[in-house]
């Protein structure tokens, strides 16, 4: 394929892309759907499995209360429908990385279905994503095929993952960018953190995305054969496969050929997807209800106990902060980037003088100074009570901003928090008119070069005056009424 830039504007503007994203997600449970196994990450392999997991004779499957919970939560929190009765269902493949032979799946009778995740546009809209379903199923094992001596010749399997609680949220063909992609993923993994169902760690696999992409004419309504890209990784890869793929299926149809149905793996090294397998002929997964587990029942009753746990999602927060704070929507956006994060801004916010200085310091000067040292919040030296405090004296003039920048610096070079440091260093501003007049009058007569300046009509130059006044003060000049004073004395 050529590059992107080989595509002309004119020939990409012709087409527009459909997507589709199907993610799995591990629920955060202590064991596995249907064992006891221990659900976690990182243990040797093979360890984490018993005779239900490995489909041996005789194992019988036990349905784990906390997963339905979990699933049931994360269906509230995305506005599904939660059925009632849903069935469990058997998913017949053979891989080696699935003893049983088949997985325990969801069918046509999901746990949770049509709900939607609104996500912001390029020109500021917000754009709803219809979601389809999210059904409970089990995990496969994990096939291994690098890192070992023979790996050339042999793949490894581990089947600790086997079993291991999923929800899988499958998205309406309503994705008409990879950018919007991005979003509503990014979204996703918001509210599924916020509803604490799951850690969504990409990296140990507890979130995986598959992408079906396709195109069609702009402004027709049939869609094209859709392309599944599979093994992406980052929310950011996902874009990039997805920006690929569409040109690669752009260059395609241009050049008169036919797009395949397949599946094709993303190869995030060269930027680019390989064709993996024909999707042409459907599986036939011979899907047929569970026999050893009956109909799933999640009352009315039990629905509203679960729901009742249901926290503030991030984008109604997002809006209420901004309203109760006065913070801009940027601002509100990085607050509530975490549901921990968000909790102690809100814990400091109650007790600040000014909310929106307690969060300007904390984004700016105290978040730039984590950031440069590689801390995070709960190493920081300033506690968010010293933080309120450096707000506070802010908010009453009672420090100016360079002031408190010095203070900053001296909390990170010794390790001390916000409070301490100020008892002891205790710097004062000069709001003493009188006092601050007698500097500008020196600053004034020192220099009349720019006082002919100023009252020639060069303004800016009141700055000059400013600055040398606070330096003269050792920067402890109010700057308001210092500004205030030096535009009166030029002007008069």
């Amino acid at each position: 394929m050529t590059t992107a830039s080989a595509l002309s504007p004119e020939i990409v503007a012709k087409y527009e892309p459909v997507i589709g994203l199907e993610v799995h997600v591990q629920l955060l449970t202590a064991t596995k759907a249907f064992c006891g196994c221990a659900n976690r990450y990182g243990s040797a392999p093979n360890t984490n499995v018993c005779p239900t997991c490995l489909g041996l004779p005789g194992a019988l499957p036990v349905l784990n209360r906390q997963a339905v919970a979990f699933a049931v939560l994360a269906g509230q929190a995305l506005h599904c429908q939660i059925r009632e009765r849903s069935i469990f269902a058997r998913k017949n493949y053979f891989y080696p990385d699935s003893p049983k032979g088949y997985q325990i799946s969801q069918f046509d009778k999901p746990i949770a279905e049509h709900g939607f995740i609104d996500v912001p546009t390029v020109d500021g809209s917000i754009k709803r994503i219809g979601i389809t379903r999210a059904h409970m199923e089990e995990d496969a094992g994990k096939s291994i095929h690098d890192g070992f001596p023979d790996s050339a010749i042999r793949t490894y399997v581990d089947l600790n993952r086997c079993g291991t609680p999923l929800i899988e949220i499958v998205s309406e063909p309503d994705i008409r960018t990879p950018d919007e992609a991005f979003e509503y993923l990014t979204r996703l993994r918001e509210i599924l953190l916020y509803a604490g169902v799951s850690d969504c760690n990409m990296e140990e696999g507890s979130l995986r995305c598959d992408a079906n992409v396709s195109i069609m004419p702009r402004g027709s309504s049939t869609f094209g054969k859709k392309v599944e890209v599979k093994n992406v990784n980052s929310f950011r890869f996902i874009r990039a496969a997805l920006e690929y793929e569409i040109e690669r299926q752009i260059e395609v149809v241009e050049s008169g050929g036919v797009i395949a149905q397949e599946t094709r793996l993303w190869n995030a090294s060269e930027g680019r997807t390989y064709s993996m397998r024909s999707k042409e002929q459907a599986h036939d997964y011979r899907y047929f209800p569970e026999p050893d587990l009956p109909p799933l029942v999640v009352s009315t009753a039990w629905q509203a106990e679960i729901a009742a746990k249901l926290p503030e999602l991030p984008e109604p927060r997002r809006q209420r902060m901004i309203a109760a704070y006065d913070l801009t929507p940027q601002d509100a956006q990085t607050l509530t980037a975490t549901r921990e994060f968000a909790d102690r801004f809100e814990v400091a916010a109650h007790s600040a003088k000014s909310p929106r200085r307690l969060a300007n310091l904390l984004l700016s000067e105290l978040g730039g100074r984590l950031k440069a040292a590689n801390l995070d919040l709960a190493e920081s030296p300033v506690s968010l009570d010293g933080l309120v405090l450096a707000a506070d004296l802010l908010e009453e003039n009672k420090l100016s901003s360079k002031q408190l920048k010095q203070l900053f610096d001296l909390c990170f070079q010794h390790g001390e928090d916000f409070p301490a440091v100020y008892e002891r260093e205790k710097p004062q501003q000069i709001t003493d008119s009188s006092a601050l007049e007698a500097l500008i009058d020196e600053v004034i007569a020192a220099n009349p070069k720019q006082v002919e300046q100023y009252r020639a009509g060069k303004k800016t130059v009141a700055g000059f005056f400013v600055g040398q006044v606070m330096r003269a003060s050792k920067g402890q000049a109010n700057p308001g009424l210092l500004n205030e004073l030096v535009a009166r004395k030029l002007d008069g």
